[in-house]
């Protein structure tokens, strides 16, 4: 008994042992290796920050920041080129940096990139800001709130902007005083939209140099004594091993959700998988894919925060869309829908900065692809529907066929392919004779002669 105990749990040993080995392979892929699996030394860990500042981004950058103090690392630098993002995020960033208890050092780089928008702010909150040459840092005001509206609805929308806009300037005169820097350049960003060059944000006082790479930016600031939450600091980074720290999986998902044209392909995605199951129940795999779409869409919309008038324009496009195909419109509802879905889909992130909006190329070749569909696919599906049944015994309903006996006035006949008892509507049928099927009475098939 207990060899053959042994034989099941060794034969069992071998037949998990794979599947734990492969679990526990994926999960070190998808894991970033932790900061302390960094080589012995003086190490600065590096994040590159590119694109719009959004969810995905301050999870990355507060990860960096926790991993580089629990490395006890020299320095965190931050390579940044950005046109600014979303105020939640980028206030999550700030915190997380004028709180740590690292070095952060912001590098906007590599020549040519920018930190506007939300990106003067975490250049602000740094302990040691650097601009690689021929980079340019401003242009944070806060984008319009509203849209075209008039009267009071703008009045509103203007008192809100200027809220908005009176609490930027607070939060960065804050920094600035924090960090030494120019308050007064900072506030003009905010109220005037002004842009430095590198040299005109050195020469203003808004960072500390500028070097044009990273080896010769930490030997630049090697020596340097930088204040923290807990205390002074002087960095030690010339020779320092560089560890850059990438994205887990989780980042760049929720990065891929933050942009609002994906989001709009997924949105759309779901419209048409959800739809085509309805038409065609059973199918599961449109409605599974269709319905992860939709949230996915939604939820890339809620991070955007787009305008509710949209998304409803949309869904009064989508209804016209099918209306046209129920209700003989001659394609009117259709040319409406598209016109609707245009309309809401260019109202969608309206009130979004210029790179958060979604493309007006994209929105006419979907609108383009929706309305083809609406017209040939699910069309052809419901004409289907109405289209007289070919097969099975309602399709016997004017075959021809061939009397095998005599048919007086029954007898045998064959038609589509199967012999069937039939009856002869009137007279006699001779063997040999082609008929037609002309109705059903249970399992008989009433016919008459071919004229």
């Amino acid at each position: 008994m207990t060899n053959v105990k042994d034989h099941c749990s060794r034969r069992t040993l071998r037949l998990i042992l794979p599947v734990i080995l492969a679990v526990a392979g994926l999960a070190l892929a998808v894991t970033p290796g932790p900061a302390a699996e960094a080589p012995a030394g003086r190490v600065v860990h590096r994040i590159d920050v590119e694109g719009v500042i959004a969810p995905a981004t301050a999870r990355y950058i507060l990860r960096a920041i926790r991993q580089a103090e629990e490395a006890r690392a020299e320095a965190l630098l931050i390579r940044l080129d950005t046109p600014g993002g979303l105020v939640k995020s980028m206030d999550d960033i700030t915190k997380g940096m004028l709180n740590a208890t690292v070095p952060i050092i912001v590098y906007v780089a590599p020549e040519g990139a920018r930190a506007a928008s939300a990106g003067v702010f975490i250049t602000y909150a740094a302990h040691v800001a650097a601009m690689a040459p021929a980079t340019r840092i401003g242009a944070a005001h806060p984008v319009s709130i509203g849209g075209d509206g008039q009267g009071e609805q703008q009045r509103q929308d203007k008192t809100l902007l200027e809220k908005v806009t009176n609490d930027a300037v607070g939060n960065i005169r804050g920094i600035a005083r924090r960090r030494g820097r120019n308050a007064e350049w900072a506030e003009r960003a905010v109220r005037e939209s002004v842009v430095a060059t590198a040299d005109e944000a050195l020469r203003l006082g808004v960072i500390n140099l500028i070097a044009k790479d990273v080896d010769n930016l930490l030997r630049a600031i090697n020596g340097r004594t930088v204040t923290l939450v807990d205390g002074t600091r002087r960095l030690a980074t010339a020779g320092a091993r560089v560890v850059t720290v990438g994205q887990d999986v989780t980042e760049q998902f929720l990065r891929l959700l933050a942009d609002p044209n994906i989001g709009f392909i997924l949105l759309n995605i779901g419209i048409i998988g959800v739809l085509a199951e309805l038409y065609n129940p059973g199918l599961i795999l449109p409605g599974v894919v269709g319905a992860i779409a939709l949230i996915l869409g939604l939820a890339s919309f809620a991070i955007v925060e787009v305008n509710a008038a949209g998304l409803l324009l949309i869904a009064l496009g989508v209804v016209m869309f099918i209306a046209d195909i129920k209700v003989p419109g001659h394609g009117v509802l259709t040319f409406g829908g598209v016109i609707s879905f245009i309309f809401g889909a260019i109202l969608l992130t309206s009130r979004q900065a210029p790179f958060l909006r979604i493309s007006l190329q994209l929105i006419l070749g979907v609108a383009a692809a929706l309305a083809a569909f609406f017209l040939f696919a699910v069309g052809a599906g419901m004409r289907a529907q109405r289209a007289v049944v070919r097969s099975g015994t309602e399709g016997l309903v004017g075959a021809t066929g061939v009397a095998r006996t005599v048919l007086d006035p029954e007898g045998m006949v064959y038609v589509q392919g199967e012999m069937w008892t039939a009856r002869a509507e009137a007279g006699t049928i001779g063997e040999g004779a082609r008929v037609v099927v002309v109705g059903l009475e249970g399992l008989c098939v009433r016919v008459r002669p071919v004229e």
